[in-house]
Order: C-alpha cells, then sequence, then structure tokens
C-alpha cells in the first residue's frame, strides 16, 4: 500500500490531531504486516505552489496500475487536476480529517474554491474515509457521496494513568492550536465572566505569529497570572500538564473529531466542550460552539457545586473505560483498504 502525506507530520514542532492519527494509524498497520510505502510531499497544502503539484503528480504516476493509495485529503483535496486523472488507474482513498472549507477564518471565495475542488477528489476516489461518525454523515450530505463509499476510522488513543490533579477544582487545561477554529477567544470570554472564582488556564499549543493570537495575548494579560500560553508540549511535558489538570476545556467551533477529548478522558480528567460529540460521548459536558454564556455556566456550575463535579468525574471513568486503542482504528483501516483492493 502506498500512502501520500504531507511533509511535517513527524515535526514536534507542530503538533495536530492529523499528524498524531497519520502516524499512529500507520504505525499500527505495519505492526499488523501491512506493506506501507510512505511518501512525504512538501507545499503549502491545500493550496500549494507548482513545485508541489509536481511532486504529487510524480509520485502518483510512479504508483503500478490497480495499486491502493490512500492520501491525507490535506494533499489530495485541494488539487484535482492533479489527483482525479489516476483515479481510474489507481484505487484511491482518501482521509479527510476536516473538510477544507471548514477551517475558520479562510476568505469565502477561496472556501468555495476549495470545496469545490474537494468535491471533485471525492467523487473520483474509490473510497473516502472520515475521522468520526460525524464527520462521514457530513462528507455524504455535503459532497452527495454514495454512504457505501465513505467509512468512518475513529481515532485510538493509549491507555493514560489516572490524572491526580491540582485541588480538584481550579485547574483548567486547554490543549488545541491557536487558531480561530479552537476558540480560545469564547474561552477567555467566558472566564472573564467568572473573575471571582480562583481558577487558573493552561493553553497548551501551536501558537503562530499573527494577529488572532496577539489578541488573545492582549485579552490574557488582562487576567495577570491566570493564563498561560505555553506554546506545543510532547512526550513527558504534555503528560504533566494533563496530569495537573482538574477540568479540561476546549471551546472549539469545529471539530471532526477532537482526540485531545479523548486524551484527557484517558486519564478521567472531567471535560466540558464543544463540537466534539463523537469523542466526548457522554463523558462530559456539551456546549453549543461558539456560546460564551452557555460556557461560562457550565464552568460556573463546576465551580460551584462540588455534586456537579463529582458526576463529570464519574462520567469521565465510565468513558475512559470505553476507549478504543490506535490498534482497533489500524484494523478498522486495513478492512476499509481490502475492501478497496477487491
Amino acid at each position: 500500500m502506498h500512502v501520500v502525506l504531507p511533509a511535517g507530520v513527524d515535526d514536534l514542532s507542530i503538533p495536530s490531531g492529523g499528524n498524531v492519527y497519520d502516524r499512529r494509524v500507520l504505525r499500527e498497520l505495519v505492526g499488523l504486516g501491512v506493506d506501507v510505502r510512505e511518501t512525504a510531499v512538501a507545499g503549502g497544502w491545500p493550496r500549494p505552489g507548482p513545485q508541489a503539484c509536481e511532486e504529487l503528480a510524480r509520485t502518483l504516476a510512479e504508483v503500478p496500475d490497480g495499486g491502493v493509495v490512500l492520501l491525507d485529503g490535506l494533499v489530495a483535496c485541494g488539487v484535482p487536476d492533479v489527483v482525479v486523472p489516476h483515479a481510474d488507474r489507481l484505487r484511491l482513498v482518501v482521509l479527510v480529517h476536516l473538510p477544507l472549507a471548514d477551517e475558520t477564518g479562510i476568505d469565502p471565495g477561496v472556501a468555495a474554491g476549495l470545496d469545490a475542488a474537494e468535491r471533485r477528489v471525492l467523487a473520483a476516489a474509490a473510497a473516502v474515509v472520515g475521522t468520526s461518525p460525524w464527520a462521514s454523515r457530513r462528507l455524504v450530505e455535503h459532497h452527495g457521496l454514495a454512504p457505501d463509499r465513505v467509512r468512518t476510522v475513529t481515532p485510538g488513543v493509549d491507555p493514560a494513568d489516572l490524572a491526580p490533579g491540582t485541588d480538584g477544582v481550579s485547574r483548567l487545561l486547554c490543549v488545541a492550536s491557536v487558531t480561530p477554529r479552537k476558540g480560545h477567544d469564547v474561552l477567555l470570554d467566558a472566564l472573564a465572566t467568572l473573575v471571582d472564582v480562583p481558577w487558573t488556564l493552561d493553553c497548551v499549543g501551536p501558537l503562530r505569529d499573527d494577529g488572532h493570537v496577539r489578541r488573545l495575548r492582549r485579552v490574557a494579560d488582562g487576567f495577570g497570572d491566570r493564563v498561560r500560553f505555553t506554546g506545543p508540549l510532547d512526550g513527558e511535558p504534555l503528560d504533566r500538564a494533563y496530569a495537573a489538570a482538574d477540568l479540561f476545556v476546549l471551546a472549539s467551533r469545529a471539530e471532526t473529531y477532537g482526540m485531545v477529548v479523548t486524551e484527557a478522558l484517558a486519564r478521567g480528567i472531567p471535560v466540558v466542550a464543544s463540537s466534539v460529540p463523537d469523542a466526548l460521548g457522554g463523558g462530559g459536558v456539551l456546549v453549543p460552539p461558539g456560546d460564551v454564556a452557555a460556557l461560562a455556566g457550565e464552568l460556573r456550575r463546576w465551580f460551584g457545586d462540588e455534586r456537579v463535579r463529582r458526576d463529570l468525574r464519574d462520567a469521565a471513568h465510565l468513558r475512559r473505560d470505553r476507549l478504543a486503542g490506535w490498534r482497533e482504528a489500524a484494523e478498522e483501516m486495513a478492512r476499509v483498504l481490502v475492501r478497496v483492493r477487491g
């Protein structure tokens, strides 16, 4: 099996859920005995320059007729003129982490162009993989795909020790790239209504040098030392951040799954979040995306009522016991590839 990924999937300085998913599923596929031939293509995906398009075209041209190719949607979905011509001779499987037009903050004209390009690519693919039931349903409905061509392979999660937390109440953790889609502004606005409560917030995730991050930093400065933007963490430092958390919060405007939520739940950490129904799975409180008042209300209930805190911890522990691992995710992906191979 051939796999085409965006370059940077192993760069720990820019961790993302998509990168983690790609790397872990491929590692487990190899462990299952699947012959994985991987190519990472550099470029400004999903809107690359000519050189990246040429490299992708060359990569696909080198795959023998009838070969199965698993393409990360970030690479494939924006360049139908490169990908679609190979659909008749190759068995293309496109893995969609997030529909291209769903990224927050894209110019409407650009989003419409990416949406049309993605529709062409997915229509030509032998199979499409969504990373959650919600994502698969959206791909079917939005792009008019036949339901039997869209498969769901949800992310796995590694087993983890229960997080001891700090004082059981006040230490909040958000793990997410600091982009408009992740809703840090919504979270800070909600916390601004709770200045009478002794909370602290650690925001873990990549920080771009852009206007959005600068605006968030100005807001955070108004909280003194109660809000910290730590940048990306991995390995033991990230484990320590989870271990210290009393409550995990994620105010995303849109997610296809929300792997950080299951990583928190794997540690028994209570969760209040938006846009992550499949990851949460009843293991916490789901609030409407972008709703500052609803988020603030749930946080005030958490801070003010030990019974609420106990119920959320119990829900997290129940969900923890039901989470599947990465081996199960790879086994499901392998079944998709076998079906495509015929």
